[in-house]
Formats: C-alpha cells, sequence, structure tokens
C-alpha cells in the first residue's frame, strides 16, 4: 500500500486489536473492552488498512491471528506491559494481574494456598479460572494453565508437576448409590459407565458432588489430594489407576519471561509439586 494513503495508527486500536488477538473473537473482546462486537470489527478492519497487512483469519468460530497478527502481537505485548507498569498506579490496583486457569479441583488447591500465591505482603494480583474446559494459552485467555497433558502447540511452554491420583470417597456408612457429574471429564465418564441403575444424585458442578458426599448421600470419585485432604472422608477402593495423569504448568513461551508470570510460576510448582 502507498504510504501517504495509510491511516495514522492509534494506540487505542492497537488495545483493542491486543483485546481481540487475546480472547480470539469479537464478543470475548467487547466484554473486556466495553465496545460493541460491531464496533472493534471495523476497527480491526480499519487496522489491517492503516498497517497494510492482514491481521486476522476470520472464522465462524472466531479470529484467528495470521503470521503478520502474531508478529504483531508480540512486539505490541512488550509496548503494553511496558506502558501498563509506568502509567500504574501507587496502590493495591497496580498489583501486577496473573491469570491462573485449572480445573475445579486444582483450583481449589491454588485458591486454599492464595497467602502463599500472592505474596505477603501482596506483589501479585491473582485472577483463577476455574473451568473443565481449556481455556486458551496462546491466546492470552490466561497466563497459566494447568493441564493433564505436555503442551504441543508451538510458543508454549510446559513444566511437569506432580502426577495426579484418583480414588473414591464417602463418609461411614454412607450408601453404595455413585453421585454422578455431569462434564465431560475422565472421572464423570468412569462413573457414569459403573453407575448403572445405582445414581441417586447428579450435580452440574464436581464441586457440588464434594458437598453431597460430604453429606452421606453416596460414593465420588475425587483426585486423592483432595479427597485425603478431608477429614470427613475415607477412601471406599484402592486408587483407579486408569484415572492417573501427568500434570503440566503451561505458560506462552514469551509470557513466561515477565517478572509477574515468573513469580507466580515459581510458587505454583511449590504448591502443586
Amino acid at each position: 500500500m502507498d504510504e501517504r494513503t495509510r491511516s495514522v495508527v492509534r494506540w487505542d486500536d492497537l488495545s483493542a486489536f491486543l483485546a481481540v488477538a487475546r480472547t480470539g473473537g469479537l464478543s470475548a473482546a467487547a466484554r473486556e473492552t466495553g465496545a460493541s462486537a460491531p464496533t472493534l470489527g471495523r476497527r480491526m478492519r480499519a487496522l489491517e488498512r492503516a498497517v497494510g497487512r492482514e491481521l486476522f483469519v476470520r472464522r465462524t468460530h472466531g479470529y484467528d491471528l495470521t503470521e503478520a497478527g502474531l508478529e504483531m502481537l508480540r512486539e505490541i505485548e512488550g509496548i503494553s506491559a511496558r506502558i501498563e507498569r509506568i502509567t500504574a498506579r501507587p496502590d493495591g490496583d497496580a498489583l501486577p494481574l496473573v491469570k491462573l486457569s485449572a480445573g475445579t479441583w486444582t483450583t481449589l488447591v491454588l485458591v486454599r494456598q492464595v497467602r502463599a500465591l500472592a505474596g505477603a505482603p501482596p506483589d501479585l494480583r491473582l485472577r483463577f479460572l476455574a473451568a473443565e474446559d481449556i481455556l486458551s494459552i496462546g491466546r492470552r485467555e490466561a497466563a497459566i494453565g494447568i493441564r493433564n497433558r505436555r503442551p504441543t502447540e508451538a510458543g508454549l511452554a510446559g513444566r511437569k508437576l506432580a502426577r495426579v491420583h484418583f480414588a473414591a470417597y464417602a463418609v461411614p456408612d454412607a450408601p453404595q448409590e455413585w453421585i454422578r457429574v455431569q462434564a465431560d471429564t475422565p472421572s464423570a465418564r468412569w462413573v457414569a459407565a459403573r453407575a448403572g441403575g445405582t445414581t441417586l444424585h447428579e450435580v452440574s458442578h464436581p464441586r457440588l458432588a464434594l458437598d453431597l458426599a460430604l453429606a452421606g448421600t453416596g460414593r465420588v470419585v475425587l483426585p486423592t489430594f483432595i479427597g485425603d485432604a478431608e477429614p470427613r472422608l475415607s477412601r471406599a477402593g484402592e486408587p483407579i489407576e486408569e484415572l492417573s495423569h501427568d500434570q503440566w504448568l503451561v505458560t506462552h513461551d514469551d509470557d513466561r519471561r515477565l517478572p509477574e508470570v515468573r513469580m507466580a510460576i515459581d510458587r505454583v510448582c511449590r504448591i502443586l509439586g
């Protein structure tokens, strides 16, 4: 494109680009920025015209970055981090934010150790994203993710943590019925395959299954690091070997060099082994 026809690129547009690139779509970026999805779409097209490059591949599921888009993302993130540090207010909101993504049970452990994670006095601000669905580290939906497998996507780094084991638990004299979780996880599928007609209660979230087990309504499958920590529960059988799996801490290769992410990684590893 002729340099004379290019528009001036404003920081506001680059900031909007960061939101779209990190969230992978207009709707999620709209929630983050407060701008409407159509407005963000127009701004992204204008930004592409201004820089003379296609930054996104627009798909039905969202916006994927092109090679040019990935290059711009890497460049702008460094600038953005410096701007945030320079303009940070001297109060609690100035603490750098680190987003942690993990399943329900691992998040519960991390939340219970929040003082060790955030520092004393706090030097990090943490956002815990508990979900059985895997958030995208590549799109910066989270800075740190705890996963059941080693990362294979380009640009991601992984560190192996302690192996996770599962077992059935119940309070003394609880019924033999299984408590089922309506989720697409290995442990939920394992229970569903064995429960047959003996299921009495079903829940939509794993944490509720623990509450039902503590109420004495039946048996529940839990990670041993959760079940063994509950004094009211006892193991109802040996560890379920087929559910055992490795656990990995996953970060973006660029983000893991940021001081706040580096601190969070070291603290998570001390907690999760």
